[in-house]
C-alpha cells in the first residue's frame, strides 16, 4: 500500500506478464494507473540514452495495447527526474542527416506519448533538464515537487544546439513564444514555483506531499494542460514573432557572435519563420539541430562539457567536508572567498589586522547575498554566518584556513608560522598566492607537506576554477582534501604542480606582455582587444591587464622573470604606470581610463587594422606558453590544460581549448574583422546558489 494514498501498487508484470525492462520499473494500482519509473541501470543519474529511449518506445507500445486509465512518468532514483539526453552518445554522429533521422525517431515516440488515449502525467522531483523536460512536455499534465533540488530548464544552447526532441516546438505552444524562447536562449534553470509561474508546469506540491498521490488525483480528475493565455498565444503570431525575433537577436549579439555560436541564432530564425505552425516547427527543429550537432562549435562545446566532468571528478577522491572556514586577509579576493563560502552554506570567520579592514568586505558580502539570495531572511542568516575575527579566535575551530594577504613572501611565511601551531589536526592549510612557488612558502612550516595552494580567480563569484597547487613534498591526502573542498563550494578543482605562476598566470603573462609590446610599437589598445575578442576571448589582453591590476601584473612578471620564464622589456613600462598610481580599473586609470567600471574605448580605432593578423600574434604567444607548460608537467595532460584555460581565463569555449584549437585549426571558425566590444562571456553562475550536480543535456 502507498503510505499516503492508501492505494495498492502491484508489480506491472501481474497486469502485463510479457513485459520486462532494464531501465524502467513498472507498477500499477487498483485504479489501473500505470506508474513508469526511470531507473537507468549502472548510472547515478537518469539520462535518455539510446537504450533508455528504445525501452521507452516499447513502453508506449504497451500502453497503446493495454490502455490503462493513466500513465505516470517518474524517477526511480533520488538524484533527480531526468538530466536530459546522454551527451556521451552525441559524439557518435558525423552526418547531419543521421542526426535528423534519430531526432525524427524520438519525435515519433513523444508524439505517440502525446496522443495516448489515457491521461499522462509527468511527476517531477529533482532536476528535469533538456530531453527529460521535452519528454514531460508531451504529457497532459506536469507536477513538480517544491524541493531545493527541483530545477527545470533547457541547457542545450550551452552545447551548441537547441532543444531537439520536440522541445522548441512544444515549449512555445505550451508557454507562448516569448517565455519559451527566453528560457531556451538563456539556459536558465527554474525552481518549481517559478516554472509554474511561466506555464512550464501545471501544478506544484509541497515538500511533504507525495508525488504518487498528486499524480493519481490528476489522472482520476482527467487533468490536461490548457496552453498559454492570450498574451502567450499572441506572441506566436507572425507580426509578434518578427518584432520579438529582432529584439532577441539584438540581445544575443551583445553576448555572442553568430559565427562563434550559431545555435541561438538558428533557434530564433526557426521560431520566427515556423513558430506559427507546430508541425512545421517540429520538422525544422529536426533539420536545424541535425546541422548544429555536427558543427565544429557543438563538437568543441561537447569537449568543454567533458572537461567540466573531468574536473568535477577530481573533487570526488576524498570525503573531506568543511563546516568552518577561516580566511586571513579581507581584501577584495579574501573577502569574496569568505562570502562565497558562506553562500555555499559554510560558517566563515574573516581575519585582518583591524576591524576597519574587515568592514568593507562585510559590505561587499551583503551586496552579494542580496543579489544571490533575494530573501531578506536568508540574507540575514548568511551575514550571521560570516564572522569578523581580527583576533583570529576562530582558527582552532576551522576545517580550512586560507591565507589571502598581499603577495609578499616574508609576510606570508610569518603568518604561517603563527597559524600552524593553532590549527586543529586534519584541517587544511592553504595559500591563495597567485604566483609564488609553494615550496618557498612551505619552508616556514614545521610540516611543509600540509600546505596546498587554493588559487581563486577574480571575480570569485563568477570564475568557476580553483587551481589546487601541490609540490613534490605535498601530502597526497591534503591535495585530495583541497579538491573535495572545491567541489563542496561548487568550484572546479584543477591540480597544478607548483611552479612560478602555476598554470593560468603563467600562460596569461606572455599573452599580455605581447599585447603591451605591440601597443608600445603603436597598435592601439582598442585594436588589440578587438582582435582578441574577434577570436573569441571574453576580454582583450589590454583590458584584462587593467582589470587584473597593473601592480599584480608587475608582481607576476617579476616572479616569472626571476625564473627566466619570460623576457619582458615591458616591465619598465608597467612600472612607470604603477609608480604614477595608474593601477588599472581599481584606480580609475591604467592603460585605459575607467568610468563606472567600464574601460573608455575610442570608437572606430580598430577599424583600420587587420584583426585576424593581430589575433594570430596574440594567440600564438598564448598557445606557445601552453605547449611549454605541458612539456614541463605543470598539469598532467592536454585535457587538464585546456580545462584550466577555458574555466580560468575564458579561452573561447567554442574552440574547445588552446591545444584542441591547435590540433583542429582547419575546422575552426575564422576570425572576423567585424569589431565587437562585448563578446561571449564564460560564466557558469546561475541566479541563485545551488548544489553542484552532474549535468546532462
Amino acid at each position: 500500500m502507498d503510505a499516503t494514498s492508501g492505494t495498492a501498487h502491484l508489480p506491472a508484470r501481474a497486469l502485463y506478464p510479457d513485459q520486462h525492462f532494464k531501465h524502467w520499473r513498472l507498477t500499477h494500482d487498483r485504479d489501473n494507473i500505470l506508474y513508469a519509473r526511470l531507473d537507468r541501470a549502472g548510472e547515478r543519474v537518469n539520462a535518455l540514452s539510446r537504450e533508455v529511449l528504445e525501452e521507452f518506445e516499447q513502453l508506449i507500445s504497451l500502453v497503446e495495447r493495454e490502455t490503462p486509465r493513466g500513465l505516470v512518468l517518474m524517477s526511480g532514483k533520488t538524484t533527480g527526474f531526468v538530466f536530459g539526453a546522454d551527451v556521451r552518445e552525441f559524439d557518435g554522429f558525423t552526418s547531419a542527416d543521421d542526426v535528423t533521422a534519430e531526432i525524427n525517431r524520438v519525435h515519433e515516440m513523444f508524439n505517440r506519448l502525446e496522443k495516448l488515449d489515457c491521461i499522462t502525467v509527468a511527476a517531477i522531483e529533482g532536476y528535469c533538464l533538456g530531453g527529460g523536460l521535452e519528454m514531460s512536455l508531451a504529457c497532459n499534465w506536469r507536477i513538480a515537487k517544491d524541493v531545493p533540488s527541483t530545477r527545470l530548464g533547457f541547457p542545450e544552447i550551452q552545447l551548441g544546439i537547441f532543444p531537439g526532441f520536440g522541445g522548441s516546438a512544444r515549449s512555445v505552444r505550451v508557454m507562448g513564444g516569448l517565455k519559451a524562447m527566453e528560457l531556451m536562449l538563456t539556459s536558465r534553470q527554474l525552481k518549481a514555483r517559478a516554472a509554474k509561474s511561466v506555464g512550464l508546469v501545471d501544478q506544484v506540491i509541497g515538500r511533504h506531499e507525495e508525488l504518487v498521490w498528486a499524480a493519481r488525483k490528476a489522472v482520476l480528475a482527467g487533468k490536461k494542460n490548457r496552453g498559454p493565455g492570450l498574451v502567450g498565444r499572441l506572441s506566436n503570431t507572425l507580426p509578434a514573432r518578427k518584432i520579438l525575433a529582432e529584439q532577441m537577436r539584438k540581445q544575443t549579439r551583445r553576448k555572442a557572435r553568430r559565427e562563434h555560436y550559431p545555435a541561438p541564432y538558428s533557434l530564433i530564425d526557426t521560431w520566427e519563420q515556423f513558430g506559427g505552425s507546430y508541425k512545421n516547427m517540429m520538422q525544422e527543429e529536426a533539420r536545424a539541430v541535425g546541422k548544429l550537432m555536427v558543427s565544429s562549435t557543438a563538437e568543441s562545446l561537447r569537449r568543454v562539457f567533458h572537461l567540466m566532468e573531468r574536473l568535477k571528478s577530481e573533487g570526488k577522491s576524498s570525503d573531506f567536508k568543511a563546516n568552518h572556514v577561516h580566511v586571513v586577509g579581507a581584501g577584495v579576493m579574501g573577502g569574496d572567498i569568505a562570502a562565497w563560502c558562506v553562500l555555499r552554506g559554510i560558517d566563515v570567520s574573516l581575519q585582518d589586522r583591524e576591524m576597519k579592514f574587515i568592514t568593507p568586505a562585510l559590505k561587499r558580502a551583503e551586496i552579494l547575498f542580496k543579489k544571490k539570495l533575494r530573501d531578506p531572511v536568508k540574507v540575514k542568516a548568511a551575514l550571521e554566518r560570516l564572522r569578523p575575527d581580527p583576533d583570529a579566535r576562530y582558527v582552532p575551530r576551522a576545517d580550512v584556513v586560507i591565507e589571502a594577504i598581499y603577495e609578499n613572501v616574508e609576510a606570508k611565511q610569518a603568518l604561517f608560522r603563527d597559524l600552524e601551531p593553532r590549527m586543529k589536526a586534519g584541517a587544511i592549510l592553504a595559500t591563495n598566492t597567485s604566483a609564488i612557488p609553494l615550496e618557498t612558502l612551505a619552508s616556514a612550516l614545521t610540516n611543509p607537506s600540509r600546505l596546498i595552494g587554493l588559487h581563486f580567480f577574480n571575480p570569485v563569484p563568477q570564475m568557476p576554477l580553483v587551481e589546487v597547487v601541490y609540490s613534490l613534498d605535498t601530502d597526497a591526502e591534503e591535495r585530495r582534501k583541497g579538491a573535495a573542498f572545491c567541489q563542496q563550494i561548487s568550484r572546479f578543482p584543477l591540480p597544478v604542480k607548483s611552479s612560478p605562476g602555476f598554470l593560468v598566470n603563467r600562460v596569461l603573462a606572455p599573452y599580455m606582455m605581447t599585447a603591451l609590446k605591440l601597443h608600445r610599437e603603436g597598435i592601439p589598445a582598442e585594436a588589440l582587444d578587438a582582435a582578441a575578442e574577434a577570436f573569441g576571448m571574453p576580454m582583450g589582453p589590454v583590458e584584462l591587464a587593467d582589470t587584473v591590476g597593473l601592480d599584480v601584473c608587475l608582481m607576476v612578471t617579476g616572479v616569472l622573470q626571476s625564473d627566466d620564464l619570460i623576457v619582458s622589456p615591458e616591465k619598465s613600462f608597467i612600472q612607470s604606470l604603477v609608480s604614477a598610481g595608474k593601477l588599472g580599473k581599481k584606480s580609475g586609470s591604467g592603460l585605459y581610463v575607467w568610468k563606472d567600471g567600464k574601460a573608455q574605448k575610442k570608437p572606430g580605432v580598430a577599424d583600420a587594422y587587420n584583426l585576424a593578423e593581430l589575433a594570430e600574434q596574440l594567440i600564438e604567444a598564448y598557445t606557445d606558453e601552453c605547449i611549454a607548460v605541458l612539456q614541463e608537467g605543470v598539469v598532467a595532460d592536454e585535457d587538464l590544460l585546456d580545462a584550466g584555460m577555458i574555466f580560468g581565463t575564458g579561452f573561447a569555449p567554442f574552440r574547445g581549448g588552446p591545444l584542441y584549437y591547435l590540433a583542429h585549426k582547419d575546422k575552426q571558425p575564422v576570425v572576423s574583422d567585424k569589431v565587437k566590444v562585448t563578446p561571449q562571456q564564460t560564466n557558469t553562475e546561475t541566479d541563485e546558489p545551488e548544489q553542484e550536480t552532474e549535468t546532462r543535456v
